[in-house]
């Protein structure tokens, strides 16, 4: 990703935070795939407009999926990735998702609880009903914003943050994200992405202590066309 590139989708930016709105299929931190994951792009990106020699710091307090798109939220300074850290595992943090799924769920709006375990094997995240698996609580609630045709677009708020979440609990209620093979659709989509994105965050700056709130645009996948006139 070029300097370019990436200030295309630098959503927010001080000394202390950098907010972007990731696109789908990059990493937000390095694994065993060796691909170069946001976070080395945003020390490039750094390190070039502050003309900084040496090593640049770039703090990941939290992660979104390699193929949801959205909102992550960097660290510029240890103080911020410490402090950000510790918002997010307290759940200081308003965190809002959009969803496109085939099937309409259930209800308009809910709020559904189940019990997840994730496989580090495979991973993959098995979602229960009732917590005699073993599995941690999970808790999130849902909108039906829009629905047209086969297309419904949901509005989602975590309320815990497991791996997976989002993901497992519509397609335990019958509303696999389209493109999700991994939980249950059936094709997936050419680009290889899911109709997830991080739409939405607001919390307490770590350091000025004032209100931030982030809106992302969607993406340009075809998938969100079908809502633009209401997006």
């Amino acid at each position: 990703m070029t300097y370019q590139e990436f200030l295309q989708i630098v959503m927010y930016e001080d000394n202390h935070l950098l907010v972007v709105n990731k696109p789908s299929g990059m990493l937000v931190q390095g694994d065993q795939t060796g691909d170069t994951p946001l976070s080395e792009h945003a020390k490039q990106y750094i390190a070039q407009k502050y003309n900084k020699p040496g090593a640049v710091f770039c703090g990941t307090p939290h992660r979104i999926d390699r193929p949801v798109s959205g909102i992550v939220v960097l660290a510029r300074t240890s103080k911020a990735l410490e402090r950000m850290s510790k918002m997010f595992q307290n759940r200081e943090v308003d965190k809002t998702y959009w969803a496109i799924t085939e099937k309409r769920p259930p209800k308009t709006e809910d709020t559904i609880t189940h019990w997840l375990k994730k496989d580090t094997n495979k991973n993959f995240t098995h979602a229960y009903s009732s917590d005699n698996k073993g599995g941690l609580k999970s808790v999130l609630e849902y909108k039906l914003i829009s629905a047209m045709g086969d297309r419904n677009l949901i509005e989602i708020k975590p309320i815990t943050g497991r791996p997976h979440q989002i993901r497992v609990q519509l397609a335990k209620i019958g509303c696999p994200i389209i493109g999700d093979v991994k939980y249950g659709f059936p094709k997936p989509t050419k680009d290889g992405s899911i109709a997830l994105h991080a739409r939405a965050i607001s919390f307490e700056h770590p350091t000025k202590k004032e209100p931030l709130n982030v809106v992302s645009p969607i993406p340009k996948a075809f998938v969100w066309s079908h809502f633009e006139g209401i997006i």
